[in-house]
C-alpha cells in the first residue's frame, strides 16, 4: 500500500487558518447522490450505482485521501450516507465537510436556526460521526437584506461550542456574496467554484483572493474538471443529452454552441500534454492548484476508476510557463 500511495501522490496542503492538513486533490461527493431534484430544479446526477460509489470510496481512503465534501442535499442525504457507510474506524484519520442551505423543505427559509440545527443533527445521522470537521453555508442567499443571517451564523457558533462543528466554511458563487459575506460570517474555509474557464476567485487581483491572504482562509475549488468539459468528453457534433434529474440538463454549458468554441482550444491542449483523459485531467487539476490562493481541488466522481485518474496528478505540478500558455490559450472563454 506505501508504494500506491506515493504512486498517486499522498500530497497535503495546509487549509488555512484551520491548520487541517488535506489531500491536495480531495474528493468532492456531489456525484454519488444520484439523481435529485431540489424545488422543482434538477440537481443530482445521472448513472447512480450504489456498490460502485462504495467502492469509489474505499479506493479513495486506500489511496490516501483524507478529504471528502459533501452536503445535505446530494441525493437529499444519499451521499452522506455513503460517505457513513465506509467510515467505520477511520473517522479520526479522515476531514469531513458538509453543507446546510439548498434542502429547504417546509421551513420558512434554509438557513432558519430551527432548520440549521435539524440539518446538521441529520447530517450527523447519515455520516454516523459526531461532528464534522467543515460545516458550509452552501451559498449566499439570507433572506431580503440578509434577515437570516446573524441568528445563522449565531447558531454555526454554537455548534462549534457544543463540539459538532470544528470550522464553519462558506460557499458562494460571485466575489460580492463572499465580499458581503466574509466580514459577518468570519469563515475559516472558504468554497468556489475554479476551472480554466472560470477563474473569478482565485485570481490573485480578485477581492476573495484578497481576503483569503489577508484572514488565512482555506479555499477549497469545486468543479476543477468543469463537469467532465475539460476532459473531452463531449463532442459539437453530438451535444450530450442528459437524464431528469441531472443538474446538467438545463445547462447552456453543454450546448452545441458553446461545445464548438471549447473544441480548438482542448485539441491545442492535447496537443501539449496528451490527448488521454488521466492527461487532461492533470493539467486540469494541476492548474488550479497553481493558484496561490487555493487549498484544494475537489473533483467528483462515479467509480472506482475516476478516482484513480483523479488522484494520479498529486504532486504533479505545471511549471509556470505551462500554467501561463494554458492562461492565455482559455483567455477569450469564460463560463461565469
Amino acid at each position: 500500500m506505501k508504494n500506491e500511495k506515493e504512486k498517486y501522490g499522498y500530497v497535503r496542503r495546509r487549509l488555512g487558518r484551520t491548520g487541517l492538513l488535506v489531500s491536495e486533490i480531495s474528493l468532492g461527493c456531489w456525484t454519488i447522490g444520484g439523481p435529485n431534484w431540489n424545488e422543482g430544479q434538477p440537481v443530482g446526477w445521472q448513472k447512480f450505482d450504489r456498490e460502485e460509489a462504495v467502492r469509489a470510496l474505499e479506493r479513495a481512503l486506500e489511496l490516501g485521501c483524507n478529504h471528502l465534501d459533501t452536503a445535505d442535499v446530494y441525493g437529499n442525504g444519499r451521499s452522506e450516507q455513503l460517505l457513513g457507510q465506509i467510515l467505520g474506524s477511520r473517522r479520526k484519520e479522515l476531514i469531513l465537510a458538509t453543507k446546510v442551505g439548498w434542502f429547504q423543505g417546509t421551513a420558512e427559509h434554509a438557513y432558519h436556526p430551527l432548520h440549521i440545527r435539524h440539518q446538521i443533527e441529520q447530517s450527523l445521522r447519515n455520516l454516523r460521526t459526531d461532528y464534522v470537521d467543515i460545516y458550509y453555508f452552501h451559498h449566499g442567499d439570507f433572506g431580503p437584506e440578509d434577515c437570516y443571517l446573524e441568528a445563522a451564523v449565531e447558531l454555526m457558533r454554537r455548534l462549534k461550542e457544543e463540539g459538532k462543528v470544528r470550522f464553519i466554511g462558506q460557499s458562494a458563487y460571485t466575489p460580492s456574496d463572499f465580499a458581503r459575506l466574509i466580514p459577518k460570517v468570519d469563515p475559516d474555509v472558504l468554497q468556489s467554484r475554479a476551472h480554466m474557464m472560470d477563474l473569478r476567485m482565485i485570481e490573485p487581483a480578485s477581492v476573495v483572493a484578497r481576503l483569503i491572504r489577508e484572514r488565512d482562509l482555506g479555499f477549497v475549488a469545486f468543479s476543477p474538471l468543469a463537469q467532465g468539459l475539460l476532459l473531452d468528453k463531449f463532442h459539437p457534433e453530438s451535444p450530450p443529452v442528459f437524464e431528469e434529474g441531472d443538474n446538467r440538463r438545463q445547462s447552456r454549458w453543454f450546448s452545441r454552441e458553446f461545445l464548438t468554441e471549447l473544441a480548438p482550444r482542448l485539441d491545442r491542449l492535447k496537443s501539449r500534454f496528451g490527448s488521454s483523459a488521466g492527461d487532461l485531467a492533470r493539467v486540469s487539476l494541476q492548474y488550479v492548484l497553481a493558484y496561490p490562493a487555493v487549498s484544494c481541488v475537489i473533483p467528483g466522481f462515479r467509480d472506482a476508476a475516476q478516482v484513480e485518474m483523479n488522484l494520479a496528478p498529486a504532486g504533479k505540478a505545471l511549471t509556470p510557463g505551462e500554467a501561463q500558455w494554458i492562461r492565455e490559450l482559455f483567455a477569450g472563454l469564460r463560463m461565469a
